[in-house]
């Protein structure tokens, strides 16, 4: 791809989420959402947390149990607050609170 076709791109996928954000804020008051699509904007904020997650804790390389490896520990804990609380904010405050703090224990026990 040359140089000008990937600057189209770039300039064509800006464009495009720019007017998906505006149409959101720029539509009257009175235009609605069918059903369908509403029901879908409710898995957004599950599959994006799910999008930035999943990679980071099976990442390649070897994957232990324990201090030393504290990203499945603080998955489970925030699966955990995800089904009890069914907040996005929660969730990620306390998965990344128990990561945090299992990898500080860990370098300070190593």
């Amino acid at each position: 791809m040359s140089g000008a076709a990937l600057w189209a791109l770039f300039a064509t996928m800006g464009i495009v989420t720019l007017a998906l954000r505006a149409s959101f804020l720029l539509l009257p008051e009175r235009t609605t959402l069918p059903p369908l699509v509403r029901r879908a904007l409710a898995y957004v904020p599950p599959a994006v947390l799910a999008a930035i997650v999943t990679p980071a804790l099976f990442a390649p390389g070897e994957v232990t149990l324990g201090l030393v490896d504290a990203r499945l520990p603080a998955a489970l804990v925030a699966i955990l607050v995800a089904w009890r609380t069914r907040s996005v904010l929660a969730t990620l405050t306390t998965g990344m609170g128990v990561l945090w703090t299992l990898s500080l224990l860990a370098t300070r026990a190593g």
